[in-house]
């Protein structure tokens, strides 16, 4: 696997290139399907299928069933069937609104990390003014398929508690149609009605 190494810093110049081209890739991104392998602060692994269509619908479908995360283009929902919770956040409150915000501009936020691999882009985006919304670490390869030419690799999110959650993607298959039906999801809190899951 890649892993981002730290150096010198790159020059101003191409990080502002490398940053554009990483708002390029994920503007440039109308759909995505993957396969992914998630990493909580604890050490804990668990994998999955992503979808992802913009703007600003994600599906983490996880192994199990027990658990969903999933965006609607509106709100981000964390839905546990084996507790029967849901929680919700507006997109722009997540570390995700840098993948899923099409308003979200990365040259305002987005800075490059140096990672001392030609074939890697990671860029950490926070908003300065919202240490609560935490902050994202996209990982990029440089692949010239690619919408604007990088690869999502995947990324590390912080939340504000300093809880760190790393994200690999593996099998992406981009521009597939998805229906808007797949961010659906079931409430499985008792008397509410929610869309299918």
């Amino acid at each position: 696997p890649l892993t981002p190494l730290v150096t010198s810093p790159a020059s101003a110049q191409q990080a502002d290139s490398d940053v554009a081209a990483v708002n390029a890739s994920i503007r440039g991104t109308t759909s995505l399907t993957a396969a992914f392998t998630q990493t909580d602060r604890n050490g804990q692994v668990q994998s999955g299928k992503l979808l992802w269509k913009q703007p600003g619908h994600i599906r983490f479908d996880y192994g199990a069933g027990d658990l969903l995360i999933v965006a609607d283009g509106r709100s981000l929902y964390m839905v546990d069937y084996q507790v029967n919770q849901v929680q919700r956040w507006p997109i722009r409150n997540s570390p995700l609104g840098a993948l899923l915000d099409p308003t979200r501009d990365l040259g305002k936020y987005g800075k490059l990390l140096p990672s001392g691999d030609a074939r890697i882009v990671s860029v950490e985006v926070r908003d300065p003014a919202h240490p609560e919304y935490g902050v994202i670490s996209l990982i990029f390869t440089r692949r010239p398929g690619a919408p604007g030419g990088l690869e999502l690799y995947g990324w590390i999110a912080k939340d504000a508690q300093g809880n760190r959650t790393t994200i690999r993607l593996t099998n992406l298959a981009y521009g597939a149609p998805i229906a808007d039906s797949a961010f659906k999801w079931g409430d499985p809190r008792p008397n509410r009605l929610g869309p299918s899951r």
